[in-house]
């Protein structure tokens, strides 16, 4: 990466994880969630994981192409599959968040329900009484099952355990344009494959393009304690294809890669000024156009008009960008931790060791129809046996340092 660039883009968060390469313990999964638009086959693979790991299988559908009623006629019947039909927001109970509020209508308004599914699955989690569950986006393949047990194992000493995007790579739209032209551009850990302790880690998911980044935030210390393990691969996609992707990033991206640079720095992300947004800003303005410069003037493309939608949607995000200010960051960030705050409060109301369907009337609005699930009976198998995992190595223990699907 040259010097310029280095300065004005953190291309790696890495140093802010603790990576785990041999983790011989496994322990319980209890649930398997996963945000979905698209058709069943899609699900084959989480269906599959399910039934190794011995736990339910909850999918959360919407849009025309995805139906709970044909899901639950597709997958294979030896797991135990809740399957709901996700409404528009005003059918469901949740809290509602300023974070969403504030952006609501506004050239910055979040049209994708991916948070909306994660936070609803949270919620379900916590009245089931589920403390240990991993979310995983519908385009994900994990080559080996007992990874997400192993993460599970390491909830023991973290709030959260990723397993490392591989394939194509998770990235925003202007990340992807940097990797492009040679850039050095790594991932981090995120909602596409992450085991959670619902007990320890009791955010949200923001209704923002990387939500699951803001998830994974302490208000006090920065970042909550996160570890690394395991491997899955991402299914290919062309973050291209739409300018429009890149305009509805913009917003996310900034706010969050602005955060984390604290974090690299060792800095406190709640002692960030007016200063820093200003500064980082301007970073973000002369990242974007070094990248549209070299795409336009170094990048050989691959296939016809590949290069044209890049620049497209590089011009996107820069004139996006015009509309970001740091007054709105500084805004946005408060409204994050107020949000934090209720969204604990209403975790600590909710009902606990429920049955699904009294769950569903839980998260319904008051007055509203119920939440739709088809229901099958399961054709039972012997699940998984996973022992309990031994005490960590003191290593282990460690304290994290102070201070993740979009569905594609």
């Amino acid at each position: 990466m040259a010097k310029d660039e280095a300065q004005d883009h953190h291309g790696s968060h890495q140093d802010l994880l603790w990576k785990h390469d041999n983790v011989p313990e496994r322990a319980r999964v209890d649930a398997l969630i996963v945000p979905t638009i698209r058709t069943p086959a899609y699900l084959n693979t989480a269906a599959n994981l399910a039934a190794r790991l011995g736990c339910p299988l909850v999918t959360l559908h919407s849009r025309a192409w995805t139906n709970p009623a044909i899901t639950a006629r597709k997958l294979r019947r030896d797991i135990d599959l809740i399957a709901v039909d996700v409404p528009g927001h005003t059918r469901l109970g949740l809290p509602k968040l300023e974070t969403s509020r504030m952006l609501s209508r506004t050239r910055f308004d979040r049209r994708t329900d991916t948070s909306a599914k994660r936070n609803l699955g949270l919620v379900l989690s916590r009245i089931l009484g589920w403390e240990r569950i991993a979310f995983l986006d519908d385009d994900i393949e994990v080559p080996d099952p007992d990874d997400l047990a192993r993460a599970s194992a390491l909830l023991e000493d973290y709030h959260a355990v990723g397993l490392a995007i591989g394939g194509f790579p998770d990235n925003s739209v202007v990340c992807h344009a940097y990797r492009a032209v040679g850039g050095e551009q790594h991932t981090f850990i995120g909602g596409g494959a992450l085991v959670v302790s619902t007990a320890r880690n009791q955010s949200f998911f923001p209704s923002i393009y990387n939500e699951d980044w803001f998830y994974l935030l302490d208000a006090e210390k920065g970042i909550q304690p996160l570890g690394l393990t395991g491997h899955v691969v991402q299914r290919p996609y062309d973050p291209f294809r739409t300018p429009e992707r890149a305009r509805a990033e913009e917003l996310g991206d900034v706010l969050a890669e602005g955060a984390f640079w604290r974090l690299d720095e060792g800095l406190s992300i709640p002692d960030a000024t007016h200063r820093h947004w200003s500064q980082f800003i301007a970073k973000r303005k002369r990242f974007i156009d070094t990248v549209l410069v070299k795409v336009q003037d170094d990048f050989t493309a691959q296939e016809p008009g590949e290069k044209d939608r890049m620049v497209a949607s590089l011009k996107a995000a820069r004139g996006r960008l015009e509309y970001i200010t740091p007054d709105l960051c500084l805004s946005y960030l408060q409204a994050l931790a107020d949000d934090r705050q209720q969204w604990q409060s209403y975790l600590g109301d909710l009902p606990t060791g429920q049955p699904v369907d009294t769950a569903l009337d839980v998260i319904t609005r008051l007055g509203a129809r119920p939440l739709h699930r088809p229901v099958r009976r399961p054709k039972k198998l012997p699940p998984l046996v996973i022992t309990a995992p031994a005490p960590a190595p003191a290593s282990i223990g460690v304290a994290a340092p102070e201070l993740a699907c979009e569905v594609s």
